[in-house]
């Protein structure tokens, strides 16, 4: 029961001076009567607080108020229910006490009993009026049965709520994956998905199951929080955890087979071909088609490079959850020999005949059908999602933004890769791994995911070779110059640059910095002195606008 459903029963008559619209969803735990003046070692949090304001006089009511509501707050009081019958009216000093400490306060009609109050309150929680509060034992059973059996989330939640009706329920991730839905349940957009789990709206749950990251974590909503009690929703989520553990169990299983995928990637191309090939045909990714490669390192945000070593795993966690949005039909997740997450997607595979596997471990029916729309994860990890609705599976960079969005504190970075057929995996690893790279170059202290086929300019090709070496470059070829903290040298990159960017123009880079043509041509004779280039050759002009763009501190870009 939720406060506003006490202040919205008719039958109390109980009017609202004062509250915020999220403090009216909080849920009560009881009710205490009270006229103490401090009464903080008496109420329990989350109570609805009944008072008749005996306490409270005219001569110092605002400082009685204030002692009065301010124990009421460090206690978690849910509500202050106010009665009328005393004073006549509930006292203004009371009413700002309250807003002030951020209390509900309403007022109790003279004619009302608080015994009807708490009778209601009761009732509502613990008798004939909450038949549907816990689990029947029946149903219970039944959980318990398909555990035993293995089976998945969306069996799992639709025999939970069965007995209830047409009650829409869901099991999400933070950052907005369908994983199971009461049948009935209309599709929910990613994106939408996510603001349910981080809003007040509707009942939300944590399934709490440790041997899952952050990314991967399930969540049970339902729409309409009168549909089902708290306690009931509490319970099924016990068994939601119970049920991801299992599946998490069975992810780890495969953790070797992906791994000595990874090794097998990780080798020279064309090395271990029947190995890969064999690797790959046991996890249905062999074949010609277009196979995807994706790596992934995870940092706290503003942590340095040599920080990524230890957050191998919630990269993968990451890579896993990422991997069951796109929810393609093959699919691994696992990790290289460096610790580095990766992920291969067979993307545009014919659909598997009747009755066979897709690829992710999916459960089939006897009748051949997918019984309950599950699909176990990829690889070590077990990510386990219903079909998405057309429309509704976003691709990876906004699969990267919404799990950016659940753990802002993590910096997530990934790389991807493009192979037509299996011989050129080990080509797409370094492709996604060069990726990467730019990736952290680029946003060192934000999530980013890049392509390696976005690479289109020298300004992003750049960004994938180690700083170290950019930094050497840059050194050697811009010379003298590099230590630009002479303002002369200052001068002379800053004339570079525009010539540069003006196509060697001297009259255009002239009107650019204001100067007189034969001041340009001065300054670009003494760049060739010092860096040894010919700027009227094409080549040395390329070297030096990769060498402007390597310098240290200053974002590569195209």
């Amino acid at each position: 029961m939720y406060v506003d459903h006490l202040l919205n029963d008719e039958s109390l008559g109980l009017r609202l001076l004062w509250a915020e619209e999220p403090q009216l969803r909080q849920e009560i735990s009881g009710v205490t009567a009270t006229d103490l003046e401090d009464p903080a070692r008496f109420v329990r949090p989350g109570e609805v607080v009944l008072s008749g304001l005996v306490w409270w006089s005219r001569e110092d009511g605002a400082d009685r108020a204030e002692r009065f509501v301010s124990a009421l707050s460090t206690a978690g009081a849910a509500v202050l229910l106010a009665g009328e019958e005393t004073h006549g009216a509930v006292p203004d000093d009371l009413v700002t006490a309250c807003r002030r400490h951020g209390l509900p306060v309403a007022a109790v009609p003279a004619h009302i009993m608080f015994r009807a109050i708490t009778d209601t309150v009761y009732l509502r929680q613990w008798g004939e009026l909450s038949r549907l509060q816990a689990l029947p034992g029946a149903v219970r059973g039944r959980l318990n049965r398909l555990l035993a059996r293995e089976e998945g989330p969306a069996a799992v939640v639709e025999a939970a709520f069965a007995h209830l009706g047409r009650v829409r329920a869901y099991v999400l991730t933070a950052s907005g994956r369908t994983v199971a839905a009461t049948k009935g349940a209309d599709p929910v957009p990613a994106h939408e998905a996510a603001a349910l789990v981080e809003g007040a709206a509707g009942a939300t749950v944590p399934v709490d199951c440790e041997t899952v990251s952050p990314y991967e974590r399930w969540y049970l909503h339902l729409p309409e929080p009168d549909d089902a009690p708290p306690r009931m929703l509490r319970e099924v989520a016990e068994v939601l955890a119970r049920c991801q553990e299992s599946l998490a169990r069975r992810g780890a299983a495969e953790q070797q087979a992906a791994d000595e995928l990874g090794a097998l990637l990780a080798l020279p191309a064309g090395s271990e071909l029947p190995s890969l090939q064999a690797a790959l045909r046991l996890r249905g990714l062999e074949g010609e088609g277009l196979h995807r490669v994706i790596v992934a390192e995870a940092a706290a945000v503003g942590a340095g490079s040599a920080d990524r070593t230890g957050v191998a795993v919630p990269a993968e966690g990451a890579l896993a959850e990422a991997v069951a949005h796109l929810d393609p039909e093959h699919a691994v997740v696992g990790r290289l020999p460096d610790g580095t997450a990766f992920a291969v997607l067979r993307e545009g595979a014919p659909d598997p005949a009747p009755g066979t596997a897709r690829g992710r471990g999916a459960r089939s029916g006897k009748d051949g059908q997918d019984s309950t729309r599950d699909t176990a994860g990829p690889g070590r990890r077990t990510a386990t999602a219903v079909r998405p609705a057309t429309g509704v599976a976003p691709d990876l960079p906004a699969v990267w933004a919404l799990l950016s969005a659940a753990e802002p504190a993590v910096a997530l970075h990934g790389g991807t890769g493009r192979a037509d057929s299996a011989e050129e995996l080990n080509g797409a690893l370094a492709q996604a791994r060069y990726a990467l790279a730019s990736a952290r170059t680029t946003s060192p202290d934000a999530s980013a995911v890049i392509d390696a086929a976005s690479l289109t300019g020298l300004g992003t090709l750049l960004t994938g070779i180690p700083a170290e070496v950019r930094t050497a470059f840059s050194r050697t070829v811009l010379g003298p110059l590099f230590e630009a903290g002479n303002p002369s040298f200052a001068a002379l990159l800053e004339t570079l640059e525009i010539f540069l960017a003006c196509d060697g123009s001297w009259s255009r880079t002239a009107e650019a910095l204001h100067l007189h043509v034969n001041t340009v041509h001065y300054r670009v004779q003494r760049v060739e002195h010092f860096t040894g280039r010919d700027l009227s050759s094409l080549y040395d002009r390329l070297d030096l606008r990769a060498a402007l763009l390597c310098r240290p501190g200053r974002p590569a870009r195209p």
